[in-house]
């Protein structure tokens, strides 16, 4: 009531603005400029028009007439106009609790058609309600009104579209298991870990039309690392976690979901571990050399990451390319985080390799494991030389001679193999990088039988 009143008031005075500025101002210099060129009758009429009252009735008297006029419609307030609201929003009407409801657009235009004065008032209403009524239709495909619930009787309109067609559906319901979803990870502190994730309720119902739930193939908490409130070692709880649900190919599928949202109680830790460098040269030195020592300007590194990957890791491999080197350098190498570490306490070494002139060596009766045997299998040497070998290592000679028989492990990798006598490649590996290993006996023959 008040804003119509608000209205009424504004539109009034715009009326006085008007009429005080287009007439009585006009006329009023009019009269003063011809009472100046009468002088006796020009100054009784002066005198007669300067009085109050005289002023107040001739702006009353106009006032009633501009009045009468706009409302009948005589000045340009009677030519018919019109005014489109774009993009209003559609409301159904029907049981959202037993029924699902699709192809209704969510949005339409609303042209509006009427006098200016008219389309000015409507204008000023908050509300422009478009209702698409329902109550009453089965499952199934309609063909509906979209109706604009107007205030003004004198407004003509129309709605684009004025007609949906829509299919019904009856809402089922099923239970699904939820599962947690971690975004944005990388946003979290790279010392810092996500140990646990729990949720208020592991179980929830999704609501939809029956081909819809067909579909859905999980349901996901999406705890957005980025809504923490702070990264610190501890537990912390983020509420309103929003559900999606998910099909096979990941895609969301429109289904209602109860609850919409859980609670996730999140435990950030800062697991890490102290592991040794480990300099692996790769390739040959210059012919006649060998690689007398290797030292780095790090011997230990401090990791950070999950605690799956400090479990497995026991070193931090360094590679360095040495091929054809004929003189001592200098290398300065950036490290690279291996798989499931997040930050490490350096980032560059530096590791100096000097060289010396190249010695040879043969190590006897260095016995054969087997890796990679299939369970169930055992593995018998056809013969004494398919069970141990003879190994040539080349090095400087205060390297090598102190390497023995228990240094060095040569191997069969008998992944893929099954019963029966198989001939396989030996691989040859030591403890002592700055050595070359390699076997005499390229191939063994062995017989894997049953145990």
């Amino acid at each position: 009531m008040k804003k119509m009143f608000k209205v009424i008031t504004n539109f009034f005075n715009r009326i006085w603005k008007f009429v005080d500025k287009k007439i009585i101002l006009p006329i009023t210099r009019l009269i003063t400029f011809l009472s100046g060129k009468f002088s006796k009758p020009g100054k009784k009429f002066e005198t007669w028009l300067s009085k109050t009252n005289t002023l107040l009735f001739i702006s009353l008297i106009f006032a009633v007439a501009l009045f009468i006029i706009v409302d009948q419609k005589i000045l340009f307030y009677s030519e018919s106009s019109a005014e489109v609201l774009k993009s209003q929003a559609v409301t159904a009407i029907y049981n959202g609790e037993a029924y699902v409801v699709e192809g209704l657009p969510e949005t339409v235009d609303i042209t509006l058609i009427g006098s200016k004065a008219d389309l000015y008032i409507a204008k000023q209403t908050t509300t422009h309600e478009v209702v698409v009524d329902l109550t009453g239709l089965k499952p199934g495909q309609h063909k509906v009104n979209i109706k604009y619930n107007q205030a003004n009787s004198s407004i003509d309109y129309s709605v684009n579209p004025s007609v949906a067609t829509v299919m019904i559906y009856s809402k089922v319901s099923q239970a699904k298991t939820l599962t947690v979803d971690l975004l944005n990870q990388d946003m979290l502190d790279s010392k810092l870990s996500i140990k646990d994730v729990s949720v208020s309720t592991d179980n929830v119902v999704v609501k939809g039309a029956d081909y819809k739930l067909s579909r859905v193939a999980t349901v996901k908490a999406l705890v957005d690392i980025n809504n923490l409130v702070s990264q610190d070692i501890g537990t912390t709880t983020m509420k309103s976690v929003p559900l999606k649900a998910y099909d096979e190919s990941g895609n969301v599928v429109d289904v209602e979901i109860v609850p919409a949202t859980i609670d996730a109680t999140i435990t950030i830790d800062s697991p890490s571990k102290e592991v040794p460098i480990k300099v692996i040269p790769v390739g040959e030195v210059a012919f006649g050399q060998a690689i007398n020592s290797i030292e780095t300007s790090e011997t230990k590194v401090k990791v950070y990451g999950s605690a799956e990957a400090l479990e497995s890791l026991n070193y931090i491999p360094v590679k360095i390319d040495v091929s054809s080197l004929k003189e001592n350098r200098k290398y300065t190498v950036q490290l690279e985080n291996p798989v499931g570490i997040k930050h490490m306490s350096i980032s560059t070494l530096t590791v100096d390799v000097t060289l010396d002139a190249v010695s040879d060596k043969d190590i006897d009766n260095v016995s054969i494991e087997y890796r990679n045997l299939g369970s169930g299998y055992i593995v018998q040497g056809l013969s004494a030389s398919d069970i141990a070998v003879t190994v040539s290592i080349k090095g400087v000679s205060s390297v090598i001679d102190s390497i023995t028989a228990g240094d060095i492990v040569a191997y069969l990798d008998l992944a893929g193999y099954g019963e029966g006598e198989h001939e396989v490649d030996v691989h040859v590996e030591g403890s002592d990088v700055k050595v070359q290993y390699q076997s005499k006996t390229k191939k063994v023959k062995v017989r894997i039988v049953k145990k």
